[in-house]
């Protein structure tokens, strides 16, 4: 597809089509040449923001009888990298993704994390082409469809999905889990636990059952990563 029939898919025709190209060049195309080449890491910084508030403002208009602590869980549901990306190829954006030539060999156009970049810089192209108001109108519309399926709001703790969702945006590698020991009687057992990722302890945890000292690590760990971000 051209980048006329990107934009007719996007529902959205840029004033500034220099935005549209720069919101689909991939950093790789930077260090390849040895050069210095604009990419789209600054728009997604922005995209990102603008995503947020947006769909924040709307959860908080759509649910006034909860809390921060299940809208919160139901932004995260709604833009995690996996979802992001999910909606990047609906839109075909992989396919428009400026790439360098080792990023093309790798499988770069499908990669959930830079289809998920792609989507946030280009909220980012067009927040700065139109304003607030053009990029609200393109956000709702893109995830108004997401909004029926959080009639109820999610209150149910998944830490281990959780974990899984923040630790994809660094790395599309899945968290492990290990029993390390299983102690106690048969009828009250106690497991210890440990994840981790990338050949990396994360944390420690126990239960009374293998499912549950999973999830008390997971929690631990997203405590442990949650408090590093906030330094």
């Amino acid at each position: 597809m051209s980048l006329a029939e990107l934009q007719s898919r996007l529902a959205y025709t840029f004033r500034d089509e220099g935005l549209l190209r720069l919101a689909l060049t991939h950093p790789s195309l930077a260090h390849e040449g040895g050069v210095s080449v604009p990419h789209n890491q600054r728009l997604e910084f922005l995209g990102d923001a603008v995503l947020q508030l947006i769909l924040t403002h709307e959860l908080y208009e759509n649910f006034p009888a909860f809390d921060e602590g299940p809208l919160t869980k139901a932004r995260a549901k709604l833009v995690n990298r996996r979802t992001l990306a999910e909606h990047a190829r609906g839109l075909g954006l992989g396919a428009h993704l400026i790439l360098s030539r080792g990023e093309e060999t790798s499988g770069g156009r499908e990669r959930a994390s830079t289809l998920a970049d792609a989507v946030e810089a280009l909220l980012g192209a067009i927040f700065l082409d139109g304003g607030f108001d053009a990029a609200r109108k393109f956000i709702l519309r893109e995830f108004s469809p997401a909004f029926g399926k959080l009639s109820v709001l999610p209150t149910i703790e998944n830490p281990k999905g959780e974990l899984q969702e923040l630790l994809q945006a660094r790395s599309p590698e899945a968290p492990e889990y290990h029993v390390l020991s299983a102690t106690g009687p048969d009828h009250d057992r106690v497991f210890e636990c440990v994840v981790q990722h990338a050949g990396v302890e994360l944390a420690r945890g126990s239960g009374k059952s293998k499912k549950a000292a999973e999830s008390d690590a997971a929690r631990v760990a997203l405590k442990k990563l949650r408090e590093e971000t906030e330094r």
